[in-house]
């Protein structure tokens, strides 16, 4: 009889499951780059210049930028029988939760425009999607008309308008653009594996994806960004923020938002992004929020 024992583990961590050209996470020395270029050079890039390069491995010449620009705004617009769906949605779901719906329901081009196969088409396709749906789906929430994207208008300005119902200035857009870039890739994580298992079975692209959001949507995944700053608002003030970290060090209680377990050093995304966060917290809430947000860091 064996004296083996099952092994039990509650992640894949130290298990290598591939290989990747894509990123490079270099915990140790907190670096990541893209393609070979360290994000600290792309993050000024403009957004869908970067996604190209990060789909694609290389950089788009001046033809398929402006192919790529006008896929992206033609099918950023949902049409109606996607607003039909989108309609049907529970108005208090969490938009995590649409978009894993919404996404296996989305009509998917029949060409290839791209002229980079099929399922970079619906890749894509379903990418210029996502922004119109979450702002849809936000609208409706608020018992409002949803807003359709301006032509000529830059993505992420077209999507805080259709968000909030008036246009941003150009700093508000710049710094959605680098928290996309900065959040576009991170190699072998959680949501990018489940992509690839679902993918492994040779399903369509939208069950990939769907499969992707519905792990990346997780606490210990990108659901700890809401977790983090949940923790803040129930702090309520830098003052608590003390007393907080003493309860939840001396109960085992894990402090959202503090650290990267890819990083052993400062995360370099947080690097440009605390500086961001600081520029664009100017009203007394989002202030105090940083404030405590800080004050527990």
């Amino acid at each position: 009889m064996s004296d083996a024992q099952p092994i039990i583990s509650h992640d894949l961590a130290g298990v290598i499951v591939g290989e990747t050209a894509i990123s490079d996470v270099q915990g140790e020395s907190g670096l990541l780059s893209y393609r070979g270029i360290d994000i600290n050079e792309l993050v000024d890039a403009s957004f869908l210049h970067v996604a190209w390069l990060v789909a694609f491995g290389e950089w788009p010449d001046d033809d398929q930028r402006c192919k790529f620009k006008s896929f992206f705004a033609r099918h950023a617009r949902l049409s109606h029988a996607e607003q039909d769906l989108l309609g049907q949605v529970p108005r208090d779901l969490h938009p995590m939760l649409m978009l894993q719906g919404m996404i296996p329901l989305l009509q998917m081009p029949e060409d290839d425009t791209l002229g980079k196969g099929m399922d970079a088409e619906h890749g894509m396709c379903i990418a210029a999607k996502i922004s119109a749906l979450i702002a849809a789906h936000h609208r409706l929430g608020q018992n409002k008309v949803i807003l359709h994207p301006i032509a000529g208008k830059l993505r992420h300005e077209n999507f805080l308008t259709q968000f909030h119902g008036k246009a941003p200035n150009m700093e508000q857009v710049r710094m959605l653009d680098a928290a996309q870039i900065l959040q576009m890739e991170h190699s072998f994580n959680a949501g990018t594996f489940a992509g690839r298992v679902c993918a492994s079975t040779l399903a369509p692209i939208q069950s990939s994806i769907s499969a992707s959001i519905g792990t990346l949507f997780g606490k210990l995944h990108g659901g700890a960004d809401q977790a983090a700053l949940e923790m803040a608002m129930e702090i309520g003030s830098p003052e608590n923020a003390d007393a907080y970290v003493k309860d939840c060090l001396a109960n085992g209680v894990k402090i959202m938002g503090m650290g990267q377990r890819e990083y052993r050093t400062v995360d370099p995304r947080a690097k440009i992004l605390k500086p961001m966060a600081q520029e664009l917290c100017q009203d007394d809430e989002s202030k105090n929020l940083l404030a405590t947000l800080v004050a527990v860091e």
